[in-house]
């Protein structure tokens, strides 16, 4: 009932941003993001295009999302009072909520079209999208959610944990 002002501007921004940070990490769908480097047909809409909008290559969305933990907390919290892990992941005994962890965790879960995200295990994960992938976007996910959390850190934030979704371009 209350929509946020300029909340697309916002929201394209923070993209770009993050986008524009990890490029040397992963590869990228942008082509544009200067409503002037857009096509020419896209003239017209100028101004409800500008800084909300940006030109991507088309890409195949992966059905997975990419967690990476670097806190207990949330659903991760809940998992490990149950049993100690996350995802299969064994942690140390005595974890208190919302505790770093002693280095990031990957926790990849489903892309439920309905309803709630399940978590996968890493098994489940590298079944779903064979060996070679599984590991590529485990490590890429870790290492962007490492060159991010100075970046937060100089801002007075935490980065908790944060999901990752990734395509694949044409033959990438």
């Amino acid at each position: 009932p209350n929509p946020v002002p300029d909340k697309g501007k916002v929201l394209n921004q923070i993209s770009l941003y993050w986008f524009e940070k990890m490029a040397n990490l992963v590869p990228n769908h942008i082509v544009a993001s200067d409503v002037a480097d857009f096509p020419t047909a896209c003239r017209p809409y100028t101004e409800v295009l500008r800084d909300r909008s940006m030109v991507v290559k088309k890409s195949e969305p992966l059905p997975i999302e990419c967690v990476v933990r670097g806190y207990i907390s949330g659903s991760g919290w809940k998992s490990y009072q149950k049993d100690g892990t996350v995802c299969g992941i064994a942690l140390p005994a005595g974890l208190r909520e919302s505790d770093r962890l002693p280095s990031p965790i990957f926790t990849p879960s489903t892309k439920a079209e309905e309803g709630h995200d399940e978590p996968l295990t890493w098994d489940e994960f590298r079944r779903q999208l064979g060996d070679d992938l599984a590991e590529e976007l485990k490590q890429r996910s870790i290492d962007i959610f490492r060159q991010a959390t100075p970046y937060c850190e100089q801002a007075g934030m935490i980065l908790v944990d944060t999901k990752f979704e990734f395509g694949q371009v044409g033959d990438e």
